[in-house]
């Protein structure tokens, strides 16, 4: 009995500590909304979007709309992604609802000035969703939809995401203007790419495959000059029949001009392959201290 208590609360902790960035960012969100874009009459992509967009049709509170609108896209995302994330979902939505409805009368912190308005909005929500993204949950559903979509259509979630708010941001321009819903596809351009640095981190990582003459050369250079070390993998020309062995090393982006070189200097000829890569954990491509 003792241990199904203590079980439950560590799984009650572990959601906590998992739901509690999904809030903070649904609040950093809000305040990007309420104090920098909507006081501008600049908007938001995807279903927030359409919900700022009911919100000064209707004159309905905009917390509402979210927590509606987003219902059917949430029950997506149980059925495509699984059960937590749909929870911690309804969480961020939920939370993001709540937030906007609190800081309705924030002060407007940037007015005027449409470049920073775009610069500032789009960054504030670009950290919020990027937060909430990362701990598992999401602020808005129009992803989800173009998830399904793109299983059922022969285009890619990317493409799906883009028409969808190319639709959203149409119907933008009729409460907006077209300023408006081009200032508002540019914050969400912003929006997008710092949703990315976040869910990825500020460093990144990149993994090089490499096809040398001299790959113990090279191995212990790059191990000796960045501290990396490096796995071979066996390789066959499929033309020539010829055998190699191919050198795969994982570094992080700032080690990135220094690999090249390292490269260039043993093997002006070498076959370089380089991959961005979302999440290094573990394993043997660890960094050895070279100071």
């Amino acid at each position: 009995m003792n241990q199904t208590i203590t079980k439950r609360k560590k799984s009650r902790a572990k959601i906590l500590m998992k739901a509690l960035p999904i809030i903070i960012g649904a609040f950093i969100t809000a305040y990007g909304l309420e104090a920098v874009l909507i006081p501008n009459n600049v908007s938001d992509g995807g279903i927030t979007g359409l919900s700022i967009v009911g919100s000064q049709l209707f004159e309905l509170p905009l917390g509402l709309l979210i927590a509606v609108l987003n219902i059917p896209f949430v029950y997506l995302g149980y059925k495509q992604i699984g059960r937590s994330f749909a929870i911690y979902s309804v969480i961020g939505i939920a939370s993001l609802a709540y937030a906007t409805t609190v800081m309705h009368h924030v002060p407007t912190i940037v007015e005027g000035d449409t470049l920073l308005v775009t610069v500032i909005g789009g960054i504030i929500i670009g950290v919020g969703m990027g937060l909430a993204l990362r701990n598992g949950g999401a602020l808005d559903g129009i992803d989800m939809l173009a998830v399904l979509l793109s299983r059922k259509l022969p285009f890619g979630t990317s493409d799906m995401i883009l028409f969808l708010n190319v639709f959203v941001f149409i119907v933008v321009s009729f409460v907006f203007g077209l300023k408006g819903a081009f200032l508002s596809g540019i914050a969400y351009y912003i929006a997008s790419k710092v949703i990315h640095l976040v869910e990825e981190g500020f460093s990144g990582s990149k993994t090089y495959k490499i096809i040398s003459k001299e790959p113990e050369l090279l191995v212990q250079t790059i191990y000796d000059r960045l501290g990396r070390n490096a796995t071979y993998s066996l390789v066959k020309g499929a033309y020539t029949n010829d055998e190699y062995r191919e050198i795969t090393c994982i570094i992080n982006r700032l080690e990135d001009s220094k690999m090249k070189e390292i490269i260039y200097e043993i093997d002006k000829n070498a076959f370089i392959a380089v991959y961005d890569v979302a999440e290094v954990r573990g394993g043997s491509f660890t960094k050895r201290d070279i100071h």
